[in-house]
């Protein structure tokens, strides 16, 4: 559909997001109350959101904090967590999930939030927003609380696409770069690569050419470059950025996200046990409040997408309305500093680097021979 700006001055002096209020697994309530969650701490946000123009009125007018922050786009369709990337291309006009990125395209939003199908998200996102020139597969980047002096470690890619040669990896750790210095305001970021041990000699060959690549460009991008990283290093405070396949980027950060909720579990059980533990619980409540903060995987929820012409957050598909106020927010403080800019910039000066790179040494039968003798 080709949205009509509404005629709205009280949004003049905001900063716009598009919102698809539908896809997610709790339904627009939950987004409706993520984005009044964000009404309420920033003056500075708008929105636009898509979906059933009568169900969302009538969401949003139990919200007063929304009053004129708030403009619709009708749509009948959605898509769900269900339907694949290519029918979605096919037959996706008419969703909310088309709707909203729409409005980015044409200008009328400066980021774009949804909580729907990740793989249809991105493939409608390149047909929309489009590649940047010389990217081969945008990557999805999320933050992992971790003991960096920052609180995160940035990690790309955490499921776009579950294929990454060296040349890809290579465009990942660009691009990670470029985010965690406009991002999270680090200067001079530090760069991991993935893999089952630190020892440059361990890992598949794709691994390994990635390695001397990444390696050959980190003085002209202004990153240092620290070589292999384990999964132990997620959390840690070895790198600033850590970079993989969409594969294991996604499993690693499901296994986390996980692990926190078990923590979060065993920690009520432990204090349940007897009259002590409950006692013992009342005197921590405050130590225990800033640990469930430091560890909630909804504070930190949305991954970016990097690679496209404009900024497109994927919020989990089953946030609450905390988690859909971070997503929110995330778009807004990268909306705010012109990131999509920068990284457009950023690329378009290290893509040349990139495509002058010399081809990796023909060496994969000898490879063979020593991944052979790893197993």
């Amino acid at each position: 559909m080709t949205a009509q700006p509404d005629q709205n001055p009280a949004q003049a002096d905001r900063i716009i997001i598009s919102v698809d209020a539908m896809g997610g697994d709790n339904g627009p309530a939950a987004v409706v109350a993520g984005i009044a969650k964000s009404a309420d701490k920033n003056p500075e946000i708008g929105f636009i959101l898509h979906g059933p123009e009568a169900e969302l009125r009538e969401l949003v007018a139990k919200r007063t904090i929304l009053n004129d922050r708030v403009l619709y786009r009708n749509t009948t369709d959605v898509v769900t967590m269900k339907d694949k990337p290519r029918d979605v291309m096919r037959n996706g006009k008419g969703t909310s999930m088309w709707s909203a990125l729409e409005s980015m395209s044409n200008g009328e939003a400066a980021g774009v939030v949804s909580c729907g199908n990740t793989g249809a998200l991105m493939a409608l996102s390149v047909i929309r927003l489009r590649k940047l020139p010389g990217v081969n597969r945008p990557a999805i980047a999320i933050l992992f609380p971790s003991r960096n002096p920052q609180g995160f470690t940035l990690m790309l890619d955490a499921g776009a696409d579950i294929r990454a040669d060296e040349r890809d990896l290579l465009q990942y750790a660009l691009m990670g770069a470029s985010y965690a210095r406009n991002g999270l305001e680090l200067s001079h970021p530090r760069v991991g690569l993935l893999n089952v041990g630190t020892e440059e000699h361990k890992g598949r060959s794709e691994l390994k050419d990635a390695h001397g690549l990444i390696a050959g460009f980190a003085e002209q991008a202004n990153f240092e470059f620290v070589g292999f990283v384990e999964g132990s290093d997620i959390p840690g405070k070895v790198a600033d950025v850590i970079v993989t396949d969409g594969f294991t980027g996604n499993v690693a950060i499901k296994t986390g996200e996980g692990t926190a909720r078990l923590i979060a579990s065993l920690l009520r059980e432990a204090f349940k046990y007897s009259f002590l533990s409950r006692l013992a619980s009342v005197l921590a409540i405050t130590s225990m409040g800033r640990l469930k903060k430091r560890i909630d995987p909804r504070r930190v929820n949305g991954g970016v997408f990097l690679g496209l012409n404009g900024t497109v957050i994927k919020s989990h598909g089953s946030a609450d309305a905390t988690g859909v106020s971070a997503a929110v927010k995330l778009a807004f403080q990268l909306a705010k500093t012109g990131f999509s800019e920068k990284l457009a910039a950023r690329v378009a000066s290290t893509v040349e680097l990139a495509q002058d790179a010399p081809e990796p040494p023909d060496d994969t039968a000898e490879q063979q021979e020593e991944e052979k003798g790893q197993a």
